[in-house]
């Protein structure tokens, strides 16, 4: 069955605005933070923790509320009022205390509209595995214009980036009016007893009694240690080395993206359970490399490599860290496990990971201000081969398909 041109359009504007929103000031809050509030990488690393607090709360918000007692379509316009307003008091801020507080409030809110999105655009979806990657793909549009305009604005070089997060304001409040006029989707579970379990998507645990599942789960959340480098920094990174228009050159990577998720049903079909995320879980060793020996002159193209190559193969690790829930049918109780997932990884890995990647800036900041890039980024690409091997040594790909005939409750 085709989908409706028009549900096409307005899912896509969704999508679009909603990355664009997010896009719009956390690519560059690294610079952000170091240059107009002078925060440490600790500090800096603190403020990205905010994702974390949001991604941890989020089962529950969706879980406890969205689910159980109001429209979808409700509880994604609010959250993005409230973050618009939220926003707009982060950017107006001259200490880096009172600046964590309402850019806090504004992920905490922010971070449920996530499955939010996805699930208004999954139920009106006529086939949600083919139709969904080419309405996502415009959330990574909306992230890469995001970048273009700082880049174009000349906001990083001028020392006006406190105007990203007006932007972000901007972008997130006709959201949160729009998000009330998206089709109808009630909720699903009303009146159910609900307790924690559920919330929480505990019953995904039981696959966690296969080795091999256990493994990707643990891969999963350590894989996001040395990835935390990557969001909490790269920006301040550019923008110290002296490239020019940093946040639109990073959205190199989100063309790259953009290019996986179209063709993502091809490679998917070739790819087995192991060699997709491992892939994944592998790029982002060399990424590191390409940073550590690049520079802003003639080596440029190493970096602009580092950009556009791992993020791609990225989606392939996390999109292959869904399929491996699909024997959880039926869709709530896998839309549980998708839920535990994030917690576990956008939640537990990041909040290590931006625990862990602050103290090391620090320590490799010289006296005259500049970071010592080369030893900070090779220590992330060496945490990324660590896990690979881990992965590679112990997952065992027939073990998975083993559990994934296994019915449920057996």
């Amino acid at each position: 069955m085709t989908l409706d041109p028009v549900i096409r359009l307005r899912l896509s504007t969704m999508m679009f605005l909603e990355f664009f929103v997010w896009g719009a000031w956390f690519v560059t809050l690294g610079t952000y933070l170091a240059a107009d509030l002078g925060a440490s990488g600790d500090q800096i690393a603190l403020a990205f923790l905010t994702q974390s607090l949001g991604a941890i709360l989020a089962p529950f918000i969706v879980g406890l509320i969205a689910d159980r007692w109001f429209a979808a379509r409700r509880i994604l316009g609010v959250p993005h009022l409230f973050s618009a307003v939220m926003l707009f008091l982060a950017g107006r801020q001259g200490e880096f205390g009172a600046f964590f507080v309402f850019a806090a409030l504004a992920m905490i809110s922010f971070m449920p509209t996530l499955a939010l999105a996805n699930s208004i655009s999954f139920r009106r979806l006529t086939s949600p595995e083919r139709q969904f990657p080419a309405i996502r793909v415009f959330g990574t549009i909306g992230w890469i214009v995001a970048g273009l305009l700082i880049g174009w604005l000349g906001w990083e070089a001028g020392g006006a980036l406190e105007n990203t997060f007006v932007m972000a304001a901007i972008g997130s409040a006709p959201l949160g009016v729009y998000a009330f006029t998206l089709p109808h989707t009630p909720p699903e579970t009303t009146g159910e007893r609900v307790t924690v379990r559920d919330v929480l998507g505990l019953d995904a645990l039981a696959p966690l009694k296969s080795r091999s599942y256990l493994v990707f789960f643990l891969a999963s959340i350590l894989i996001c240690i040395p990835l935390a480098f990557y969001y909490n920094f790269t920006n301040l990174y550019l923008n110290e080395i002296g490239v020019q228009s940093a946040a639109a050159v990073q959205s190199l990577g989100q063309v790259s993206e953009a290019l996986f998720l179209l063709v993502m049903p091809l490679m998917l079909r070739k790819l087995g359970v192991k060699w997709t995320p491992l892939i994944g879980m592998l790029a982002w060793a060399p990424r590191y490399a390409l940073f550590a020996f690049g520079d802003a002159g003639s080596l440029l193209w190493l970096v602009i490599i580092g950009l556009v190559a791992a993020r791609g193969l990225l989606r392939l690790l996390l999109r292959r860290r869904a399929d491996l829930y699909r024997p959880l049918r039926p869709e709530a109780r896998a839309r549980a496990a998708q839920g535990l997932i994030s917690l576990a990884t956008y939640g537990v890995g990041l909040l290590i990971g931006s625990l862990i990647s602050g103290p090391i800036v620090d320590a490799f900041l010289a006296a005259d201000g500049a970071h010592d890039w080369r030893t900070i980024w090779l220590i992330p690409a060496a945490l990324a081969v660590g896990v690979a091997l881990f992965f590679a040594a112990l997952f065992r790909e027939r073990e998975t398909v083993e559990a994934a005939e296994v019915p449920q409750g057996a």
